[in-house]
């Protein structure tokens, strides 16, 4: 953890694990973000398109999508991590399921945590450096048939075609 102003205060917002200080507490959904269109191709070559929020800054990601009361099954939000790094999020103040997808610098589906528990303290982690996590609506990857190997399409992969 890193040392704030003389006090340590863990958080996790819309599913990132960060620090924060006491005053700056979360109680409510950020703005919509900008958005950026992805598809992942399934082992079956089947494509899926989502619109996905980008949490770009360390706020967003804290904030991430805590409090929204709905993800509808085309969209989500991608927290893009650079350097590649193990993803360690959580469900505090998030109050529906979320289907995590962490992505590997490569645009290839590393791991999956599926239907995630609201409001849960426990950590999920990817396990393994990943580039991205994305955050989809719970059940999504297994109603469309989305696994581990599976292959992101992103300009952040290199690959926007």
């Amino acid at each position: 953890m890193k040392r704030l102003t003389g006090f340590v205060l863990a958080c996790v917002v819309g599913g990132v694990i960060g620090i924060a200080h006491a005053d700056t507490e979360i109680t409510g959904p950020q703005k919509p973000l900008p958005t950026e269109t992805l598809t992942i191709v399934n082992q079956h070559g089947k494509r899926f398109t989502f619109k996905v929020e980008q949490a770009m800054t360390p706020r967003q990601q804290e904030i991430g999508l805590m409090f929204r009361k709905s993800i509808a099954g085309d969209q989500g939000m991608i927290f893009p991590w650079n350097p590649p790094q193990v993803s360690e999020m959580w469900m505090k103040n998030t109050l529906v399921p979320l289907d995590m997808v962490f992505i590997g610098p490569h645009g290839t589906i590393r791991h999956i945590a599926n239907q995630t528990v609201p409001q849960s303290l426990r950590v999920i982690s990817s396990h393994v450096p990943v580039a991205a996590t994305l955050e989809l609506q719970g059940g999504i990857t297994a109603k469309d048939d989305i696994d581990v190997g599976d292959k992101v399409i992103a300009k952040q992969f290199g690959d926007d075609k």
